[in-house]
């Protein structure tokens, strides 16, 4: 970099490079090329190469073994990084000087953000799972409110990732130093997130929705309905005026050609590689023809938190601008006859711990379960749907005439399928924090006992409802641990006269079929299991109600991948709890806990490491909030080892922050 700091890369080259130059292509993660991601990387990269391309994966500054420091994710340094990268590889004699990007989440993320800046040689990309809005799509605020779940948890989950060492084997004796230097520098990101509880410029600023001109690349969005970031998918096609396709399936918040649940999988990297060779090679594939938008529609099945594959049909969107017009349904029906329309909305705090997880990784008990609790616990009018069913493509909303006993509050509506039996399938959702209802760059309070118009726009789907089945509107105002409640409870009462969902019903027939080809991907690098690892006996979501202190505990083991052992000898061991509490009646009592214990081992002195090494992290975070501000903690012990050396204490910090709470 131009400031001597150097980034770690692994490129992986076509073997005639020497005689024939090739385009090149990026990812560029924080999450560590030498382990982490290696299983993933050697799927697809590999392929790349033997195709004729450089494929070339990055560590981020101060991840994995990259110099330098970690300040905050899509941060100043990483995107002007990003830039040098893209201008190194675009001038090494054996590239063409044409450069696409890809990635999934993070990697997805700023391929958007370097695309929008106009980064010379990025001609192309194709971003996976991720959002052109940092502020309303992302990890740390949903419709304005602050997401307990995840504003949480990610935090927790990023101070114990970048707590991690750098690897011996690549950066050489030196390690240990490099690390503490690295530990003394951090700095918790929960607290950065949450001082910025209004879309400020903070967000704006790698929010590529800010600037879809300023995006001249050719830009393939792919995207999974079980994923939270698809709504990115409609706003690309709507907006982008560079070349721009999409491809939306039933996928969680994975490539889609991994085998991980929801199937069904496609062959994604044969679609990239179309992708790559029109417009880094300028071979005619034929994707300038390809509808705009390739979606996978949904059909009605009982619930459940897992589904190897999903009930539906692939279908074709030829252009996509707008979507359909959207049919109106009233929803005079919430409130009873002798209630001259009014209904109010007092739901228990503990609604929502049926919400499932807001990332599905296709583990067992990612999914929404059956909704019949929830909606027990909501305001809920049921439409009927006729003999031929209905179905929907796009964003469905709900607008609301309301009123507050109070100044803050949320709205809560999910959509579900009601099958004939009573059992409750949650198609879709959304979140208004009604301090947001002018804006999301605004705090404006309700002004008690006034009538209001409001506006909550439901995450998009693509879902059709059998016949017989019915189409259910639930309406509450908590929803723990998805959104961190208010620190004060209001009475809030709407007019279902003066209430309707409006919902963008989708007419298909069979000519817009489309298939793929089945999934392909490069042999995977072989791992093994340990014998014995933390989290083979921990159940992965467990809900607990005591009834003699009204608390509900949810406890959830993430599962971002576990423990395993690499072909080059590293031990690595993961064991993760995240804990959410709530107690009846007092919202002020809810708590956010991230709990993370990491070693990596490897008993073998191979590249750079001149001894067997160990390092272990321990990291808690703990977030708690009265009605005025939020408080985060943080700990962290790392602890290093060299040979038969005596463990080192390298870093034990405990911080302790409080955020004023201005609007979530």
């Amino acid at each position: 970099m131009p400031d001597g700091v150097e980034l770690h890369a692994r490129a992986w080259m076509p073997t005639d490079i020497d005689e024939k130059p090739a385009p090149v292509l990026l990812e560029y993660l924080p999450y560590r090329l030498d382990d982490w991601t290696s299983v993933r990387d050697t799927e697809r990269h590999p392929f790349y190469a033997a195709h004729g391309y450089v494929s070339v994966r990055v560590d981020i500054r101060g991840t994995g073994s990259s110099q330098g420091h970690f300040a905050d994710e899509y941060s100043q340094d990483e995107l002007d990084d990003g830039e040098e990268v893209i201008r190194w590889l675009t001038s090494q004699p054996w590239s063409t000087g044409k450069l696409g990007m890809f990635g999934i989440s993070w990697g997805g993320f700023n391929s958007l953000q370097l695309a929008e800046r106009g980064v010379p040689g990025l001609d192309a990309i194709v971003t996976v799972c991720s959002t052109d809005d940092r502020y309303d799509n992302d990890v740390h605020y949903i419709g304005g409110a602050m997401l307990g779940i995840d504003m949480a948890a990610w935090a927790g989950t990023m101070h114990a990732f970048a707590s991690r060492p750098p690897r011996p084997e690549v950066v050489g004796p030196d390690w240990k130093q490099i690390w503490a230097d690295r530990l003394q520098k951090q700095q918790p990101l929960g607290p950065l997130w949450m001082g910025h509880q209004e879309r400020d410029d903070y967000w704006k600023r790698g929010s590529a929705c800010e600037n879809y001109p300023g995006i001249k690349a050719a830009v393939l969005a792919v995207g999974g309905w079980a994923d939270p970031y698809h709504d990115t998918i409609f706003r690309l096609l709507e907006n982008l005026e560079s070349p721009r396709k999409a491809i939306l399936g039933p996928w969680s918040h994975q490539y889609p050609d991994r085998g991980l649940a929801p199937g069904p999988g496609i062959d994604f990297l044969g679609e990239t590689l179309r992708w790559w060779d029109r417009w880094l090679k300028d071979e005619d594939t034929g994707v300038e023809n390809d509808p705009d938008l390739r979606v996978w529609i949904n059909d009605s099945e009982p619930p459940a938190t897992y589904y190897e594959n999903r009930r539906g049909h692939w279908a074709a969107v030829s252009q996509w601008r707008q979507g359909p017009e959207p049919a109106v349904y009233p929803l005079t029906e919430l409130a009873d006859a002798s209630a001259a329309g009014r209904v109010q909305l007092a739901s228990p705090l503990a609604t929502g711990q049926d919400a499932g997880r807001f990332f599905p990784f296709g583990n067992p008990t990612d999914l929404p379960p059956d909704q019949r609790a929830e909606d027990g616990r909501s305001r809920c009018v049921d439409l009927e749907v006729d003999h031929t069913g209905l179905a929907f493509l796009g964003s469905p909303k709900v607008r609301l005439r309301v009123r507050s006993s109070g100044r803050r509050g949320h709205i809560i509506v999910r959509l579900c399928d009601i099958a004939p039996d009573g059992s409750s399938t949650l198609i879709t959702r959304g979140v208004l924090n009604l301090m947001k209802r002018h804006g999301m760059d605004r705090a404006d309070e309700m002004q008690p006992g006034q009538w209001e118009d409001v506006t909550i726009a439901l995450v998009s789907g693509g879902y059709r409802v059998a016949p017989g089945h019915r189409l259910r509107v639930a309406i509450s105002d908590q929803y723990w641990p998805w959104v961190w409640p208010h620190g004060e409870k209001s009475l809030i009462e709407i007019d279902a006269n003066a209430s309707v969902l409006e919902l963008p019903l989708y007419e298909y027939d069979d000519d817009t079929a489309v298939e793929f080809a089945p999934a392909r991907r490069a042999r995977s690098l072989p791992i093994g299991k340990p014998e014995t690892s933390a989290e083979a006996d921990a159940s992965d979501r467990i809900v607990q109600y005591d009834v003699a202190t009204g608390e509900t505990l949810l406890s959830v083991d993430p599962d971002y991948g576990g423990s395993r052992i690499y072909p080059d000898g590293l031990v690595f061991m993961e064991d993760t709890r995240e804990n959410y509490r709530i107690r009846e009646g007092d919202p002020t009592s809810a708590s956010a806990e991230s709990v993370w214990t990491l070693s990596l081992q490897n008993e073998q002195a191979v590249g750079q490491a001149e001894q067997p090494w160990r390092a272990e992290i321990h990291t808690r975070q703990l977030v708690t909030a009265d009605a005025q501000e939020y408080r985060i903690q943080n700990w962290v012990t790392a602890v290093a080892q060299e040979g038969q050396g005596e463990p080192e204490t390298l870093a034990e910090h405990h911080f302790d922050t409080r955020v004023p709470r201005t609007s979530a």
